[in-house]
């Protein structure tokens, strides 16, 4: 069956809201390879907007998930409990970032995982507000929707979202606002929006990832761990697409001086298979009473396997340092075509978690044209790329950490032939 009579499928039987990047339809995938139904290859460089950190189908997840199915699929953790629900609770809290005592719930997506932090940051300061960074990307539920700091296409359409969620510009000096600046804008916000003794979470992500790959600088993230401190505000990192090894080290924080009080993950955590979960201060996790958190699928056994077997191959594949010799490959490439490629802007991003950022060679001025130009000509020469960014012209790379060396290289030859053929204006 061809893509074409796939895709006429698709458009009279899913609902046109369900973006797709691509018309490739999956047949089968190892590592960072994907054959379509056509059986062509394609090298991934999304990783299923990086959920793959470990690759497609890797072997010891895979074995894990096989074990499990074995025993059982499905009881409900809060129902009839299981073991291997309580030993992953009891690794993330362990590894998570901060020198305090933590506790952690689990439930099945990013989205869910921001949600609950909200919740349980309510329940333990008693207050409402909450702020987020423009730019940002928290989830497509309503609360997700109020937090993500970009309309289009996240809230066209869907009416009026959840009240005492504000913003304030998030520190991109490529763009034009400093760390000061945006520190100045949150005390605006104090003085002519909302008393800081009602605010009850500031979430931030500690590198941008829809917004467009962009770091938090770390005298920023200390400056805003003292001003939650300072007026009792919780911090959340939502780390659903900065974990697990992605930015170098397990987690993006870890790359700062300071611990937030609540932390979401999801993605890489479970390798493929749907997990998500909130991990923090254990007296701030344990605020809500029994019954106000959890959910029918929340830590499904067969995603519980799966992230156990994720966290092994982390540790054992040296996936940290392994992230940052690729990053550091990808980006000398990168800088290697500056003169040749004018569009290029930036080159960016701690570990594997990188991005290019693209204007136009005439105005100066960011060009999503240009960067989904260049997604293009590499989809059609074998390799999938992900563009993201306020304005379209960042393309951001994902590939699994895992990829091999020569799959690898032949990427960066895509890569590069891609940039200049479009900058060529082929």
């Amino acid at each position: 069956m061809t893509a074409a009579t796939l895709t006429d499928r698709k458009n009279a039987a899913i609902s046109r809201g369900v973006g797709m990047t691509t018309q490739i339809y999956a047949d089968r995938a190892e590592n960072a390879e994907i054959w379509d139904k056509e059986g062509r290859r394609y090298i991934d460089f999304a990783a299923g907007i990086a959920v793959l950190n470990t690759g497609h189908r890797h072997p010891r997840v895979i074995a894990a998930v096989k074990d499990q199915l074995d025993h059982f699929t499905h009881t409900c953790h809060q129902v009839v409990p299981y073991e291997t629900y309580v030993h992953l609770a009891e690794r993330l809290n362990e590894m998570a970032p901060g020198d305090f005592a933590k506790k952690t719930i689990f439930v099945t997506t990013g989205a869910e995982a921001v949600e609950n932090a909200v919740k349980i940051a309510r329940a333990a300061t008693g207050r409402s507000a909450v702020i987020a960074f423009g730019g940002g990307f928290h989830g497509r539920t309503f609360m997700g929707m109020a937090l993500t700091g970009k309309v289009v296409p996240y809230k066209v359409g869907f009416g009026a979202m959840p009240g005492d969620v504000f913003h304030v510009p998030f520190p991109v000096e490529l763009h034009g606002v400093t760390a000061e600046q945006s520190l100045a804008a949150l005390k605006k916000l104090f003085a002519a929006d909302v008393d800081p003794q009602r605010v009850a979470a500031i979430i931030i992500e500690p590198v941008q990832g829809e917004g467009g790959f962009y770091a938090a600088p770390a005298a920023f993230m200390k400056a805003l761990r003292e001003l939650c401190d300072q007026h009792g505000i919780l911090l959340i990192a939502d780390e659903v697409q900065t974990g697990f090894a992605r930015t170098g080290k397990m987690f993006a924080m870890d790359h700062h001086e300071v611990a937030p009080d609540l932390m979401t993950m999801a993605k890489s955590l479970a390798g493929g298979f749907p997990l998500a979960a909130v991990t923090g201060r254990a007296e701030i996790m344990d605020a809500p009473g029994p019954g106000g958190l959890g959910g029918t699928y929340g830590g499904n056994p067969l995603g519980i396997a799966a992230a156990h077997a994720v966290l092994d191959v982390i540790k054992d594949e040296d996936l940290c340092n392994r992230a940052n010799q690729l990053g550091g490959r990808l980006k000398q490439r990168l800088e290697s075509l500056r003169a040749k490629a004018p569009e290029i802007v930036d080159i960016r991003g701690p570990g594997f978690m990188n991005a290019v950022e693209f204007n136009d060679k005439t105005t100066k001025l960011p060009s999503a044209e240009f960067a989904n130009k260049v997604r293009l000509i590499a989809l059609e020469k074998g390799l999938i790329l992900l563009t993201c960014g306020v304005h379209g012209n960042v393309i951001r790379f994902l590939a699994p950490i895992t990829i091999q060396d020569n799959i690898f290289g032949e990427a960066l030859d895509i890569l590069e032939a891609s940039i200049l053929e479009a900058s060529a204006g082929k």
